[in-house]
């Protein structure tokens, strides 16, 4: 199976917009599973919400034309990146879909920036897949009673 490509999504377009609104509560309905809370906001949030922040989304859309996931982010006013969300569709899951995405961004959309993203502490998975790809775990923090959360950054490259 070919793997999905990876491409700007454009969320004024409301097939596009359903389908991220989707797989991001399933993500994260995952993700509440995994670290004990379901507090999350995204697990919340509206489709016009969603729809209503500014940032930046890119997706894997399979050949057929299936989202399998996205990568959503800000641009910092320093130059850094903030990783808004990374979501896979729980179908997709154990596809590389999420390295994918990342590996992508990393190298093609903000190669030579520092970016930043939390992930829930006890979400290994995640985790897993930002030491990986080479981010440095920072102080663990907890926003709300009974959540833990990681903070991960990584450095941009150095040009020489």
């Amino acid at each position: 199976m070919p793997s999905p490509q990876i491409r700007p999504l454009d969320l004024a377009d409301d097939t596009t917009a359903a389908a991220v609104h989707r797989i991001g509560r399933a993500a994260y309905a995952v993700e509440a599973q995994l670290i004990g809370f379901d507090g999350i906001p995204a697990l919340r949030e509206s489709l016009a919400e969603m729809r209503a922040r500014e940032l930046n989304w890119l997706g894997a859309v399979s050949e057929g034309g299936e989202l399998a996931g996205f990568l959503a982010w800000e641009d910092e006013a320093d130059g850094g990146v903030c990783m808004d969300r990374l979501c896979v569709d729980p179908a997709w899951f154990r596809r590389g879909i999420a390295s994918l995405l990342l590996r992508h961004a990393l190298a093609e959309v903000f190669p030579d920036r520092a970016v930043e993203v939390t992930t829930g502490a006890a979400n290994a998975p995640a985790v897993t897949l930002y030491e990986r790809l080479g981010f440095t775990r920072g102080p663990d923090f907890s926003p709300a009673p009974g959540l833990t959360m990681a903070s991960f950054r990584t450095r941009p490259q150095d040009p020489s």
